[in-house]
């Protein structure tokens, strides 16, 4: 493949970032906020009896409490938004990039069914694997302590899935000539899901355990928010990107039909001439 034509399908995977990243905002703002909100409020009345009865007076106006620099508000909406585009635009990035690499590698698929194989894969190896070790939670969930630890545990995940994931892959292309492309893939799958299966039992746990007392429906439903925000990103951008492969790759196809169609009938009316 010609480095313009990577570069091209680069800038489409991007725009196609962005756009899936809009979408995942939106979900976001709607049905992940407002457990968040709920979460942050658990915590805010909790708290609050802790400093009714504790040494309130001995502690200055100034230093009760200190100065959010980045209000709720913001959070909810600059801050999301601008997390969310920068995340899509970056895997998008990432994503169009392997899907220049598997382009005719991975069978004989045409760029709309590679172009969702790769988001699909993206989403199962960079997010829904770490997540069943790593499941995300809210803010008033985890202590602040362990956020650098459990971020960590978090990033090895992901490492750990790519990495077996691009094994597989390789060990399924030598395993095809001799098995077959449909033994070879099932074997390199079951191989994945086994190292990870064991990788999950050996990485440490989360020791930051969820309180008895926070709201079992309230957790599950952050959760299943996050998963589905995870799942539109990588969905939409699989089938946008799909899109504009399909468009960059194919256009000598397309233009060949006439030539095709016109040399057709050409051809008799050169014989009866």
């Amino acid at each position: 493949m010609q480095s313009s034509t990577v570069r091209t399908l680069l800038v489409r995977g991007m725009i196609a970032g962005v756009v899936a990243g809009l979408l995942a905002f939106a979900l976001a703002y709607v049905v992940g906020e407002p457990s968040i909100d709920s979460s942050i409020a658990l915590e805010e009345s909790a708290s609050a009896p802790a400093h009714e009865h504790g040494d309130a007076a001995a502690v200055p106006a100034d230093e009760g409490e200190e100065e959010e620099l980045v209000t709720r508000p913001v959070q909810s909406t600059f801050g999301l938004a601008t997390g969310v585009l920068v995340y899509g635009v970056a895997l998008g990035g990432i994503a169009s990039l392997a899907f220049a690499v598997c382009l005719g590698r991975v069978g004989r698929l045409r760029p709309r069914a590679t172009a969702a194989l790769v988001a699909g894969a993206a989403f199962t190896t960079v997010y829904l694997v770490p997540f069943l070790k790593y499941p995300a939670t809210p803010p008033a969930v985890g202590n602040p302590d362990t956020i650098g630890k459990r971020t960590t545990l978090f990033f090895l995940m992901i490492v750990l899935s790519v990495l077996v994931a691009v094994i597989a892959v390789i060990a399924g292309r030598r395993l095809a000539p001799t098995l077959g492309n449909w033994n070879a893939t099932v074997a390199a799958g079951g191989g994945y899901v086994l190292v990870m299966a064991v990788a999950c039992l050996l990485l440490p746990a989360n020791t930051d355990a969820v309180k008895e007392t926070f709201p079992a429906a309230l957790l599950w439903e952050f959760r299943l928010a996050s998963l589905g925000v995870q799942a539109l990103l990588w969905t939409a951008f699989g089938l946008i990107f799909g899109a504009l492969a399909e468009r960059v790759l194919r256009p000598a196809a397309t233009a060949a039909a006439p030539s095709t169609s016109e040399a057709v009938t050409a051809g008799p009316a050169a014989r009866t001439g």
